[in-house]
């Protein structure tokens, strides 16, 4: 049974979503969705959806319909989150919203998950009502998860357990749900739909996580700009892990940096990095990303099936965690 690498699905999958096809008119409301969809980031969600399907089949243009309805649904999410967070740039272009308009962006927004939802119609299966549970079980965990991250803005304290239960909703889930659809697609027994449903909950929330990290540490020379939380003064994991070990001197100055005047953006950014070196936060940050990692590896291990078969797997879950920008 051919076992496709992450490079064959991640192209077999651009092609498919070239092909594509959208009504012309009105052209206010498919135009965005054409323009959000076609510079799409890593493709992490369909590409480990094809992955799951493909331990126990190889008749992988199966999988493709579902493949397109989780990466429309995630686009949707970002078309509509940079709404909420007034973010003037997506991928280094213009949002949406900044190109067309809000409205226009919540409309094409709504058209994307009419799409995405077509697009799994059209899974050929004789469980489609099963992949329908798991995604709408996920995109209900996705909104509920973005619900919380709003309600972060406004608490005075985020517990690391609230911050963790967050990003699995907003973040980890949808990686979930994309790779126990793929195992239900190929016929995967209970246990191993759920076992890779843990594992990309675990990498879920590692990949998260060393996104948090490498806001504020990561290298400038590849391409990640530095410390953009910082100045929004959002509630990561390293702002909670600090202001738990944090004095009542350090809190202020986590507090109130990012809403000085009289100091520059570079001033704070580094105000508040050496703060998180001094109260050791990268270091916990990264225990618990190897933590996490870790323990999706071993739950690879438990599946029933050979394991070189989990090779790919395991690559993309390196591709993930390891990545520096």
């Amino acid at each position: 049974m051919k076992l496709y690498t992450n490079n064959e699905l991640l192209s077999l999958f651009e092609r498919h979503l070239a092909q594509m096809a959208t009504p012309e008119e009105p052209q206010r409301l498919y135009a965005p969705i054409k323009y959000g969809l076609e510079v799409g980031g890593k493709r992490i969600r369909p590409t480990l959806l094809m992955l799951s399907y493909n331990l126990y089949a190889e008749d992988i243009e199966r999988a493709l319909m579902p493949a397109m309805a989780v990466e429309i649904f995630h686009n949707f999410t970002l078309l509509h989150d940079d709404i909420m967070d007034n973010a003037m740039v997506r991928r280094g272009r213009p949002s949406v919203h900044a190109k067309w308009g809000e409205n226009v962006a919540i409309l094409s927004g709504d058209a994307m998950l009419i799409l995405a939802y077509n697009h799994l119609q059209r899974t050929q299966t004789d469980n489609l009502s099963k992949v329908f549970e798991w995604f709408n079980k996920m995109a209900a965990e996705v909104c509920e998860g973005q619900q919380f991250d709003m309600d972060f803005e406004t608490q005075q304290k985020v517990s690391v357990v609230d911050y963790m239960r967050m990003i699995e909703l907003k973040t980890a889930a949808l990686l979930a749900g994309s790779a126990i659809i793929g195992a239900i697609l190929a016929g995967a027994s209970d246990k191993d739909c759920r076992n890779l449903y843990n594992f990309a909950l675990e990498v879920g929330l590692a990949f998260q996580l060393q996104d948090d990290l490498l806001d504020s540490f990561g290298d400038e020379r590849l391409g990640k700009k530095i410390g953009g939380d910082i100045l929004e003064g959002k509630k990561t994991i390293l702002m909670i892990e600090a202001f738990s070990r944090a004095n009542e001197e350090q809190r202020e100055v986590l507090r109130t940096t990012h809403l000085r005047n009289d100091i520059s953006d570079a001033e704070k950014i580094a105000t508040i990095k050496a703060l998180y070196e001094e109260l050791g936060v990268p270091e916990r940050v990264e225990q618990q990303i190897a933590q996490k990692f870790q323990k999706a590896l071993s739950i690879l291990d438990a599946l029933e099936v050979p394991q070189e078969r989990t090779i790919e797997l395991r690559k993309y879950a390196e591709n993930l965690v390891g990545r520096k920008s």
